[in-house]
């Protein structure tokens, strides 16, 4: 292995490191009252319903694009955008799933005082 592919894995490992690290930092703070769980609840509910039938639709897509560069491009060109489309679609998945459960902890920081807020 080069040393550039070497340094782009290892970077690549230390990102993944890093938001795994601030996603437990993340996750322990406190997530407020009842109501404030319940509405964080509801968005969670209405991100997933969102998150689902985005990727039925981009799936749909995606099944015609990888057939087209199965056969106009090649068979490597087709797993490279079957590994692509999956890991962009993880990551999103990933993202959606944070995101949700940060909006609830980052207004319960920010009740506390604005700086709580913003540190975390």
């Amino acid at each position: 292995m080069t040393n550039s592919l070497t340094l782009v894995f290892a970077a690549g490992v230390l990102a993944v490191l890093y938001g795994a690290v601030q996603t437990a930092v993340l996750m322990k703070a406190s997530t407020g009252n009842d109501k404030m769980r319940e509405i964080a609840a509801a968005i969670q509910e209405g991100a997933s319903a969102y998150l689902k039938r985005q990727y039925l639709t981009i799936g749909l897509v995606g099944i015609l694009i990888l057939i087209a560069a199965y056969f106009l491009i090649g068979v490597y060109a087709a797993i490279g955008f079957l590994i692509g489309a999956f890991l962009s679609g993880a990551a999103g998945y990933a993202g959606m799933l944070i995101s949700v459960r940060a909006n609830v902890r980052t207004a319960q920081a920010a009740s506390e005082g604005l700086a709580k807020g913003l540190d975390l």
